[in-house]
């Protein structure tokens, strides 16, 4: 099971130590967050710095990066704007987890 939280609250410190904590393919993480947009300056940067909806995007990428039987996303689409939304929707048919 796969599961995004409705809450980013707990997002917090560099993006590379999320990655290592949650033991993600990082080549494939950052290739996601690129398909929505994320400069590459953002990889830099703290969690606490990013937009809500920045905070949300890491966490889907971070589902999509899963093999999982099923995925539990809690209003996934809370702070993510329309063009997002459009990139979600390719992302999902794209990687079809």
């Amino acid at each position: 099971i796969s599961y995004v939280p409705q809450s980013t609250a707990g997002l917090n410190g560099p993006l590379s130590e999320y990655i290592e904590r949650n033991l993600l393919d990082e080549s494939l993480f950052k290739a996601i967050l690129r398909k929505f947009d994320f400069p590459r300056e953002q990889f830099e940067k703290r969690l606490e710095e990013f937009s809500e909806g920045q905070k949300k995007k890491v966490l889907l990428a971070r589902s999509l990066c899963e093999q999982a039987h099923l995925y539990i996303w809690d209003e996934p689409l809370n702070y993510i704007d329309v063009l997002s939304r459009m990139q979600i929707e390719n992302l999902l048919l794209e990687y079809k987890p």
